[in-house]
């Protein structure tokens, strides 16, 4: 008996020995994981880079600069040597390939949408279109974006500071280049861009002529509720919040631009979405729309019914997506007035297409 005991305590032993190598050795590999995808990701981007040049080179001078943004909100240690620097970015920048830098041209702010995501080619045709009308256009990596390491990619703060971001790169352009007309600045984005958009217009009313937000996330609180685990964890993660929806409403509100309406002034804004949404549902931009009535504000909005696309629909290269884009080029070049303004589907097949 002794002997069968000592046996199952030395089977315990060993069960126990192995489950916890087995632990670090899972924790291991999904460190090198995860180190993995962060240099792909950087390798994307190189890649990426260079097709902008080869896609957007014949019409445009195309640039990426170097920047900085408020220090991050939320320090690990903040005694550490760096901490409380301010937090440093790229930013794309097209200007039109004949422009004259003795005349004024308006400037278009176009944050790019995704948790963590990046400014890729995926806008080659959005950007050709706004170049071929006169404008110069700023993309800001802002923080959290992909592909420039772990370091960047976790400062992340979604519906904070990284509205400071882009609104940094906005100040960038005006102060480097005497040719942008500070007052034909204009700002569209989908999705997260759009949640940028509309905190960048709640927060600095005076500093754009126009707005637009094409499916703009709008409701965190909502959006963690019929989103899944995997979704949640990267709010939830150390570095970000840290806290779910649950244990902290209070954090997710102050970041849902729907929870802060109240803050929305008079800057003509073009709000988007379609029905068949299935990244952006639908009733976050509905509880944005009706937030905004309900606190009296001005605006104008259309919820598409069922277009093809769901949360592209009026990115893509559809007929009824590049007709949708005509009238959001004709909301922005109201204020904006570029010298070849977007008024037809002929205009923008020529503009982005060439023929």
């Amino acid at each position: 008996m002794n002997k069968l005991f000592s046996a199952l305590a030395l089977l315990f032993v060993i069960t126990v020995s192995l489950f916890g190598q087995n632990q670090d050795l899972k924790k291991i590999l999904n460190q090198q994981d995860e180190n993995l995808r962060h240099r792909l990701d950087r390798l994307e981007k190189m890649v990426d880079d260079l097709m902008w040049h080869e896609r957007l080179g014949d019409i445009a001078h195309v640039d990426k600069v170097y920047m900085y943004g408020p220090p991050k909100w939320k320090e690990k240690n903040p005694t550490a040597l760096g901490a409380g620097n301010p937090v440093k970015f790229w930013s794309y920048l097209f200007f039109p390939k004949d422009i004259d830098t003795n005349k004024k041209y308006p400037l278009m702010v176009l944050p790019h949408g995704g948790v963590h995501a990046d400014f890729t080619t995926y806008y080659t045709h959005i950007v050709h279109e706004l170049v071929s009308q006169g404008y110069v256009v700023v993309a800001a990596e802002y923080r959290g974006s992909t592909g420039y390491g772990k370091g960047h990619y976790e400062k992340i703060d979604y519906g904070g500071l990284e509205v400071q971001d882009v609104y940094a790169s906005k100040n960038y352009m005006l102060e480097n280049y005497s040719f942008i007309d500070a007052d034909r600045v204009g700002i569209m984005g989908w999705s997260h861009g759009g949640l940028i958009t509309l905190f960048n217009i709640f927060e600095y009313a005076n500093d754009y002529a126009v707005a637009y937000a094409g499916v703009p996330v709008s409701d965190l609180v909502a959006r963690m509720g019929y989103y899944e685990d995997d979704y949640r964890a990267l709010y939830e993660a150390d570095y970000h919040i840290g806290q779910s929806a649950h244990q902290n409403v209070e954090e997710y509100r102050r970041r849902s631009p729907a929870w802060n309406t109240h803050k929305f002034k008079n800057t003509p804004l073009l709000i988007h979405t379609n029905t068949n949404d299935n990244d952006v549902h639908v009733l976050e931009v509905e509880h944005l729309i009706k937030s905004l009535k309900a606190d009296n504000k001005q605006f104008d909005y259309e919820i598409y019914e069922d277009v093809p696309g769901g949360h592209s629909f009026d990115r893509m290269d559809t007929r009824i997506a590049k007709e949708i884009r005509v009238k959001i080029y004709k909301h922005m070049n109201t204020y904006l007035k570029p010298e070849k303004p977007i008024n037809t589907l002929q205009d923008i097949q020529k503009a982005g297409y060439r023929f």
